[in-house]
């Protein structure tokens, strides 16, 4: 588990070293000084140990929903914890959904700047291949989104290992250097970090926004708890991730003490010469790892905010008959790509993209440091003031380096934050457009019980076989069965009338997966229960009825569901034009059928207009 750990949780982490250092000088900001290269270690150091060691490894790594982790997570943890409090709630769901929003900005460019970095290499070894740099590029990030629809069960074994030499390379880089200037050690006492903000002052706010490049991938230590677990995440962190990433960012220090002019790229000028081809293949595969890790979060999220009605249904593959977590979904991938492709396009070199990083990555720490406080206040039960002790000391380290990435923002911050905004736009407009939606839904429809009474005072023609009527509303007659019983004027023999529920929890287990209510004259309202990383699967979980009744002959049983058409109208809803997004949003998304694993053969679908 925690070699596994290392492959997927530490990818992005561990790819750092590619260009970290080498942003904290560029730009000529911060001279290359031996008080200055001192002092920036110092800051890189208890930047990790203070931000990753204790906030995320120490910390939020607590914070488990049944658990899982990750933004979606601690989401749904902090919302049920002030579940009470109607404000605070919408206030905390809104600012939740809008990290999650960010992650998409993060995302792109994650694979563009660590694939460049590592490609980067090339010119450092020969400057004639600058211009094969771009191209290379993008022939790695093509090839690495291409194979997502294969799975990546085969390539996740050999994330691991692979990993593993990655880690093992940094240290053997860094420790050379480490052995012929031990003097770069007094970096570890933080009072040169101190020293480095006095002397410096408004150049060293700045430089926080290259320093925060050491811990991007933080989050991914918390995304991957239910992969992994606790244990072998700690262990992996502090039995050899973080020494190999200290060794090799002191060593690149040590080097930079001796020869100042390694500042365009300390990191591939740490290898002998005879080890510049196999660094650049070991790099170019960690690129690649990283970013791998990072759009198989992506997956994930996605799939997670579908289910907790964040985002309409989109068409999931799973790529795994072991493995559930083993997903694609094709249009977040080419969605990725497009604005990946993009990103490299405009940006072009790693420094450029780096001035791009860290707003997306801050504000995400800022809003988990958020959550985190409440899920301890009102969640756990802790005293105000341990709460604000804990969450609070991170909290002002969070603002210190997001106020510093702002700096950024014209700079190519506005990127990603473009990305993230325009996420949230239409996580807000789906959510919205729902609500409004199901409200028209209960406004016109009937209670079922009654409805049931009224039909049965005069029954309609009974037919053979078992009809299964998709709910919207738990006790209200579905659209489905009155469009039928208008056009068709028949009922089934027997008939279900099945409502999901996806909850804010990861997992429902089968004990709870369904719940049956007698309803007369051989029907019965059926509740169907699936957590947010569960696979909706409706005949699966209609089969725990077998003996109690309920006839399901799979070859005697139809599925009723109404296909709604959304008409935008002017009124007190949302604003036209966010209708209209949900109108187009609603119409293109993935049909309900293939989202709660319908067989195609045995569906009845039958279309409604609702006016919103």
């Amino acid at each position: 588990m925690t070699l596994g750990a290392l492959g997927v949780v530490y990818g992005d982490i561990g790819t750092s070293p590619l260009y970290a250092l080498k942003e904290v000088f560029h730009g000529g900001h911060v001279p290359v000084t031996s008080a200055n290269i001192i002092g920036v270690l110092s800051l890189i150091f208890w930047t990790m140990t203070l931000i990753v060691s204790l906030k995320y490894v120490l910390l939020i790594l607590r914070a488990d929903n049944n658990g899982e982790g990750g933004l979606i997570a601690m989401l749904a943890l902090a919302t049920h914890a002030v579940r009470d409090r109607p404000g605070l709630h919408r206030v905390l769901l809104a600012v939740g959904m809008f990290g999650t929003a960010i992650f998409y900005g993060d995302g792109v460019i994650t694979p563009a700047i660590t694939v460049l970095g590592a490609m980067e290499g090339l010119e450092v070894y020969e400057p004639s291949l600058h211009a094969w740099v771009l191209p290379l590029t993008l022939v790695v990030l093509t090839c690495l989104f291409a194979v997502q629809r294969l799975g990546t069960a085969g390539i996740g074994r050999a994330f691991g290992p692979i990993t593993l030499v990655w880690f093992i390379a940094l240290a053997a880089l860094g420790l050379p250097q480490i052995i012929d200037n031990p003097a770069v050690l007094v970096a570890l006492n933080p009072l040169y970090a101190v020293e480095f903000f006095i002397d410096n002052k408004l150049v060293a706010f700045i430089a926080l926004g290259a320093v925060v490049l050491v811990v991007t991938g933080g989050e991914a230590l918390y995304a991957d708890l239910g992969h992994f677990g606790k244990l072998p995440i700690r262990i992996a962190w502090y039995g050899l991730v973080m020494p190999a990433l200290v060794i090799n960012y002191f060593g690149q220090g040590a080097m930079l003490l001796a020869r100042p002019e390694a500042v365009k790229n300390p990191f591939f000028l740490l290898a002998p010469s005879w080890a510049e081809i196999p660094l650049f293949v070991l790099a170019t595969s960690a690129a690649v790892i990283a970013s791998q890790a990072l759009i198989t979060a992506a997956f994930s999220v996605t799939k997670q905010a579908i289910q907790l009605g964040l985002l309409p249904r989109m068409h999931i593959k799973h790529t795994s008959v072991r493995d559930t977590g083993q997903i694609y979904v094709p249009f977040i991938n080419w969605s990725l790509y497009v604005f990946i492709v993009l990103a490299v396009a405009l940006f072009k070199t790693s420094s450029n993209l780096a001035s791009a990083y860290g707003i997306a990555v801050t504000l995400d720490m800022t809003i988990t440091t958020v959550m985190t406080f409440y899920v301890l206040r009102y969640g756990w039960r802790y005293p105000l003031w341990l709460c604000l002790a804990s969450t609070g000391f991170f909290f002002a380290i969070d603002i210190a380096f997001f106020s510093s990435n702002m700096l950024k923002l014209f700079g190519g911050g506005w990127f990603p934050l473009v990305i993230g905004i325009g996420m949230f736009i239409l996580m807000l407009t789906w959510k919205d457009g729902r609500q409004l939606m199901g409200d028209k839904l209960r406004e016109e429809a009937l209670d079922l019980r009654s409805f049931l009474e009224a039909i049965f005072v005069s029954p309609p023609t009974r037919v053979s076989g078992t009809a299964v009527f998709l709910a919207a509303e738990e006790g209200l007659a579905p659209n489905a069965l009155m469009h039928n019983l208008k056009h068709n004027k028949v009922l089934h023999e027997h008939n279900l009338f099945v409502n999901v529920r996806l909850h804010d929890v990861p997992w429902v287990g089968f004990d709870h997966r369904t719940t049956m209510q007698p309803l007369g004259h051989d029907c019965w309202q059926v509740t169907v229960n699936f957590g947010f990383k569960n696979d909706p699967d409706v005949p699966e979980a209609l089969k725990l009825l077998e003996g109690r009744g309920v006839p399901l002959d799979p070859m005697e049983t139809s599925y009723f569901l109404s296909r709604d058409i959304v008409i935008p109208t002017f009124g007190d809803g949302m604003a036209l034009w966010r209708e209209k997004l949900f109108a187009s949003m609603h119409r293109n998304s993935a049909a309900a059928a293939d989202f709660l694993n319908l067989p195609s053969n045995r569906i009845v679908e039958l279309g409604a207009k609702v006016e919103i």
